[in-house]
């Protein structure tokens, strides 16, 4: 790191991933508070030699480097206490505490990686819940018993929800839902062994019922009864956490939305119903391109399997645990937005590069899998990222919102197109009236079902269009609706 290397990084001052200590003859007692934050949430570096002046609002005066007097000595005491009780893991490397010089003064970089899941927290002074931290844009601070317990769950490698739920058994399976799902096994699945089992043994082979051998206790695991349960059961068990679904896609004057889908009496609330109810709303709208194989036409586009893997992926990695908790699907006109409460295990970037597959929820998993659902070996997000490649749209974005105990995933619809122009390539946004206008223009005389038709969206959707452009003066229609009429376009585009 040159001088100026330093000064940049100093010029955007301390923040999520990075923290300076004076340190000018020892290690300083806070920098194990640092430590633990910067293990349990996304890794960061400590810089020891440089002081920061709080009161300084000039971010080019905030700090000064002062080097330390004794390199050696300093990363030796390090290493002897990180080697001893006062952290719970050292998850440090030989080359994560280095040194370099910066106008005759030493500076030693402190690299602390984000731990594996199985470790976290990592805590100090032998306390979990006094001396696990987290870090924000503010510094590290000192996390709460839930955000703990958080932690100690995910450090199960064998997920969440294998967890006995005393006290609840078969009478709280919703039984149309577990017959809904044992006929989709069954068709995708002929012929398996477990067809002929009754309920409970069918269950118990998914990973939804449990005998404990040691002490006799049976009942359902958290996957049977959040996926099967009936409503009241998991509301009792679960008061904390809900299912939601917004549709505020097509708005029409002060409508804050047309389509909602939560916990209201009317349904089972267990997450098979939510996954089936929800589902055919959010891939309805999505185009399908005309494609035959043979004589048959592929409605199934590569975006319907990706939305499919990221309304799975929003159930597999979801801390139904967590107070206030919700599993939210939110529709708009040009995007899908899931949210499912608790941080990702494993590091962004490694979920970008796949791989790797470490669902909070692996028995639920498993059991979206038999019916279809859901990649193996952390495939679906890479697939999810190409598809949308693929298609031309903007590419998802995938948040860790640490401040909300939450991931969000965004994909964006409809695609962006490329338009050439003498001032270069620029890039507008095609919404669903661009389609239908286009059309229009191309082919006067069309019915709202061939519009519909062409672009892959319900005839309600294309109304809504029509509508828009009727609005905006960009079309009229002549004569009659239903036949002999034609389409006129007043505004040229």
């Amino acid at each position: 790191m040159t001088h100026q290397d330093l000064l940049q990084t100093l010029s955007r001052g301390e923040r999520l991933h990075l923290e300076c200590k004076k340190a000018r003859r020892e290690v300083p007692k806070s920098i194990w508070e640092t430590y633990s934050s910067f293990a349990n949430t996304l890794g960061g570096d400590i810089l020891l030699g440089i002081e920061e002046d709080l009161t300084a609002t000039d971010a080019s005066k905030r700090f000064t480097i002062l080097g330390v007097e004794n390199v050696k000595k300093i990363k030796t005491d390090f290493w002897n206490t990180v080697n001893c009780d006062k952290v719970s893991a050292n998850i440090l490397q030989d080359d994560d505490v280095s040194d370099f010089e910066v106008d005759g003064k030493n500076i030693i970089r402190i690299h602390i990686p984000q731990a594996d899941f199985t470790l976290r927290p990592v805590y100090i002074n032998g306390n979990p819940l006094k001396g696990t931290f987290r870090r924000n844009h503010e510094g590290d601070y000192h996390c709460t018993e839930a955000e703990v317990k958080a932690m100690l769950r995910d450090a199960n490698e064998n997920g969440n929800d294998s967890t006995l739920m005393e006290l609840y058994g078969m009478d709280d399976i919703d039984a149309d839902s577990l017959r809904q799902y044992r006929t989709e096994f069954r068709v995708l699945n002929d012929g398996h062994p477990w067809n002929s089992d009754d309920d409970k043994k069918f269950l118990t082979e998914l990973g939804g019922y449990v005998v404990d051998r040691k002490n006799g206790k049976e009942g359902l695991t958290l996957a049977g009864l959040m996926m099967f349960g009936k409503g009241l059961a998991i509301t009792e068990r679960l008061a904390n956490f809900r299912m939601d679904y917004v549709d505020m896609s097509h708005l029409v004057g002060d409508e804050r939305y047309h389509d909602r889908l939560t916990y209201d009496g009317r349904w089972e609330n267990n997450l098979y119903q939510f996954f089936h109810r929800v589902l055919p709303k959010l891939t309805m709208d999505l185009p399908r391109p005309f494609v035959l194989e043979g004589v048959r036409r592929v409605d199934d586009t590569p975006q319907h399997r990706a939305v499919r893997e990221a309304f799975t992926n929003s159930i597999i990695h979801c801390d139904v645990f967590l107070s206030g908790g919700v599993l939210r699907i939110d529709k708009y006109d040009d995007r899908l937005c899931f949210r499912n409460p608790g941080i990702l295990k494993l590091p962004i970037e490694q979920v970008y590069e796949g791989g790797t597959s470490k669902a909070r929820n692996p028995k639920m998993q498993n059991m979206l899998r038999m019916i279809g659902y859901g990649e193996n070996l952390g495939s679906g997000f890479p697939k999810i990222i190409s598809a949308w490649k693929q298609a031309g749209w903007k590419e998802p974005l995938l948040e860790n919102r640490l401040d909300l105990d939450e991931v969000r995933l965004t994909l964006f619809v409809p695609f962006e197109v490329q338009t050439t122009s003498q001032t270069g390539t620029q890039t507008t946004s095609q919404t669903t009236a661009d389609f239908v206008f286009k059309l229009i223009k191309e082919s006067p005389t069309i019915t709202r079902i061939q519009l519909s038709k062409a672009i892959g969206k319900s005839t309600k959707t294309v109304q809504n269009s029509i509508e828009t452009l009727k609005k905006e003066g960009r079309i009229k229609r002549v004569g009659s609706v239903t036949y002999g009429g034609h389409w006129e376009i007043i505004e040229k585009k």
